[in-house]
């Protein structure tokens, strides 16, 4: 059967063919308690251990029990987008119109969406790199080049208004970005966010922020939406995140009043409507019992971080763009470096290193950037509350190290005892 030639220049969703390796392994022998084994910690998928909590499961069992299933209007559930806009004026001091929100089949459908209908062939977007891998695929599906701009720790991993400038060019349509950022956990500053849209205002272009780590910010200078910044800005979120609903596949896009009658027509021959029992469902994150979960949970995320951070630069693992000063690391992750690897490298050889190792039942995943520029890493997420952190964190410890022809690769294994490493028996520092 003859493919698309497109599918020529998009690579596979890696972290997702890591994790799929991964739970091959779990579903062996060594990962089953009951023949002796012991289960797999995943540290790979960016995914919160928290599910939606109890006011949201009954909300959709409710939905299913009263036949509430049918489709919805294209642009999503009235109430529900009602309910969103409700969220920003009270969490952001923003208003939102509900008639500029659509819901969508998660933020990925939300991301397709805005690019196909304002990005074409022939066009460039700018965005950070490393950054979220499938947004440069999204912008391929329409046809358009992204261009990735090398953001180091120096810059927080994130663009700003000179890079924009001296980047841009006739055929620059706009640029994608997110805050706080997956995989860095780094969030762009007001002052930052605010010049960055004024260079592609000035340009005529369009700015589309990814803010679906949003309501996961620990500090408020970071906890501020773009928004706030005027109606041409177009923001991308999603309830799996903050709100703990992954699976679910819901999210939403806030677009200028002009943008959503073209959406519209898009998500109708393409997606039809959101899930309508997820739909339903979400309706209960903005309870007052379900919010003050939210933030119950936030206030663990960050207590994770605050431990693991310290703990990881102790092992030479060095924790970049300081997120531990009040960004949020994505879900419960950070990242850290590996001087000498490229994102495609590091990849390959964390794949590699989960079959090698699959006779180990603690096996210990990373997942990583995609980055190819300057900086390269792996993106760490957090114990999950399942083995509290204080019992994990000591025992993660380097156990492997391989000098290969071009990179290092660095295996991590999960020792049975606690270990309290005194200097002399802490590893060596990263070295190529």
């Amino acid at each position: 059967m003859k493919l698309a030639a497109r599918l020529d220049h998009i690579d596979p969703f890696y972290v997702m063919e890591c994790a799929k390796a991964a739970a091959e392994i779990a579903r062996g022998p060594l990962c089953d308690p009951t023949q002796g084994g012991r289960r797999m910690i995943y540290l790979n998928i960016g995914e919160p251990d928290f599910t939606a909590p109890p006011p949201v499961q009954a909300a959709a069992q409710a939905a299913i029990e009263a036949g509430r299933t049918q489709y919805t209007d294209a642009l999503g559930l009235l109430a529900l987008r009602r309910s969103i806009s409700g969220w920003y004026a009270s969490r952001f001091g923003v208003a939102v119109d509900p008639g500029r929100i659509i819901i969508t089949a998660g933020a990925s459908a939300a991301l397709q969406l805005a690019c196909l209908a304002l990005f074409e062939a022939g066009d460039e977007v700018l965005m950070p790199d490393p950054s979220y891998p499938c947004n440069r695929h999204f912008v391929a599906a329409a046809g358009a080049r992204a261009l990735g701009l090398p953001a180091g720790p120096q810059a927080r991993f994130q663009l700003d208004a000179q890079s924009v400038r001296q980047a841009w060019t006739p055929r620059t349509r706009g640029v994608v970005l997110a805050s706080p950022s997956n995989p860095t956990g780094t969030s762009i500053a007001a002052p930052t966010l605010t010049a960055i849209v004024e260079q592609v205002r000035a340009r005529g272009g369009v700015t589309l922020v990814d803010e679906i780590y949003l309501g996961l910010s620990y500090d408020e200078q970071f906890a501020h939406t773009a928004l706030a910044l005027g109606d041409d800005v177009i923001s991308v979120n999603s309830f799996s995140k903050y709100f703990s609903m992954t699976g679910w596949r819901l999210g939403w896009l806030v677009v200028p009043p002009a943008l959503v009658a073209p959406i519209e027509k898009l998500q109708q021959n393409l997606f039809i409507c959101a899930s309508t029992v997820a739909q339903q469902a979400a309706l209960a994150c903005f309870e007052p019992e379900s919010l003050a979960e939210y933030e119950r949970r936030r206030a663990a995320f960050k207590a994770r971080r605050d431990l693991v951070v310290p703990a990881l630069n102790a092992m030479g693992l060095t924790v970049h763009g300081r997120p531990a000063r009040g960004d949020a690391a994505p879900e419960h992750s950070v990242g850290v470096s590996f001087r000498g690897l490229t994102s495609a490298e590091f990849g390959h050889s964390s794949r590699t290193l989960i079959h090698w190792v699959g006779t180990n039942p603690r096996l210990q995943r990373l997942s990583f950037t995609a980055c190819d520029g300057p900086f390269s890493g792996a993106r760490l997420p957090l114990p999950p509350r399942r083995k509290p952190p204080r019992f994990s964190i000591p025992r993660l410890r380097p156990r492997w190290w391989w000098i290969l022809p071009t990179h290092l690769v660095v295996g991590t294994r999960l020792l049975r005892r606690t270990l309290t490493q005194s200097p002399g028996n802490r590893p060596p520092p990263l070295v190529t």
